[in-house]
């Protein structure tokens, strides 16, 4: 049997796939697997400290692609995979999530005749104007073994044409990586003091608020990105904030001019944070403030509530059963959501049905009999 390549791009595959390479390497017998990044993911100092906190290994192949448009970055990354499939002959592609990587190596397999497993197969925002939503649907199209990680993303499937047969639920396997790492988790406290702030700023009645942003429909325009700035100041009139920028962000808050729109007394801007720091900020969070789809899942699994700033989302679960609140851009929506959880009614939820940090282990499990 040839090896299962195993494909990361971005940021939100390194940990969805560490776990994943742990439960290869512990079956019995191991399977053969290869790690291949795409080199989406282009912030080297991030990216070598993603690998040492989640225990990765050294990628097998690096592809180098870096950063360019969606139609770019995507034929680069097409251009630069086949060679590996030629070289290779894998048992499988395996790919996670849902960036341009995820696509891109699905559809170069595909037409290879390699066969294709994706994991986290099946969500939907329903939201065509997301490259995430187009990256979603298509990898599904081309898959011949979707791993979920909730019940309602079969549903999704069966609409989509999907046949049941070719779907299996194991459960969420950023939640393995969650419960793997909880206990390193670097503290909050420990955070703020590596970058020169004064960690008695969190200690307040309150607590504190971690922030993140970075899609573009809130960052890529001034009149948005101000409104929402504007809006995260009041919150921080309630209680302070530690603001995670990404590289993105902090561009566009430069470029518009928007920096002093936030009181730094306040307000902590931090830089891009390792998978432990943000860890560690978030388990020790009164609200988390998002517009990411994984933080939606870990403050679910955390019990930390989490306000979503975004209209729609392609984790439902965590808002029906878990701590997440969807407020989009509404400041009123926002302030009178951040007003509840001070007042101690925030959502805790509870922790969805195989989210239990063994969604990998069911994985390998699943896959080498399919394999087989």
């Amino acid at each position: 049997m040839g090896p299962v390549l195993c494909v990361v791009g971005a940021r939100p595959n390194f940990m969805k796939i560490a776990p994943i390479l742990r439960a290869f390497a512990a079956h019995q017998p191991p399977i053969p697997a290869l790690l291949v990044h795409t080199g989406q993911h282009y912030d080297q100092d991030m990216n070598d400290k993603l690998f040492v906190d989640l225990k990765l290994p050294r990628p097998d192949l690096n592809l180098e692609v870096g950063s360019g448009s969606h139609a770019v970055q995507t034929a680069e990354v097409m251009r630069r995979f086949e060679p590996a499939i030629d070289a290779h002959d894998p048992s499988c592609v395996l790919v996670v999530g849902d960036v341009n990587s995820t696509l891109a190596c699905a559809l170069v397999a595909a037409k290879k005749g390699v066969p294709v497993v994706h994991v986290e197969a099946g969500l939907r925002s329903f939201d065509r104007r997301m490259p995430e939503e187009i990256n979603r649907v298509l990898t599904d199209q081309l898959a011949d073994r979707l791993y979920t990680t909730e019940r309602v993303a079969l549903e999704h499937l069966l609409r989509e044409g999907v046949a049941a047969e070719r779907v299996c639920f194991v459960g969420n396997v950023m939640i393995d990586t969650l419960h793997a790492c909880r206990d390193s988790a670097r503290a909050a406290a420990a955070t703020l003091q590596a970058h020169g702030h004064d960690p008695a700023r969190l200690r307040g009645a309150a607590g504190y608020g971690v922030v993140t942003l970075h899609r573009p429909s809130n960052v890529d325009d001034a009149d948005t990105l101000g409104e929402l700035l504007q809006t995260l100041a009041l919150v921080a009139e309630r209680l302070p904030l530690v603001f995670a920028l990404h590289p993105r962000t902090r561009a566009n808050i430069e470029r518009f001019s928007l920096a002093s729109l936030l009181d730094p007394a306040r307000v902590t801007l931090l830089p891009p944070q390792g998978y432990l720091e943000m860890l560690g900020l978030m388990a020790g969070a009164t609200v988390v403030l998002t517009d990411s789809g994984g933080l939606q899942e870990e403050t679910t699994a955390l019990g930390v509530p989490c306000l979503t700033m975004r209209e729609n989302t392609e984790r439902p679960i965590t808002v029906e059963q878990g701590t997440n609140t969807m407020v989009g851009r509404d400041r009123g929506a926002i302030l009178a959501g951040v007003d509840e959880i001070l007042a101690g009614r925030g959502k805790r939820g509870r922790v969805p049905e195989l989210w239990d940090g063994r969604a990998a282990e069911r994985i390998a499990a699943d896959l080498a009999h399919w394999l087989s």
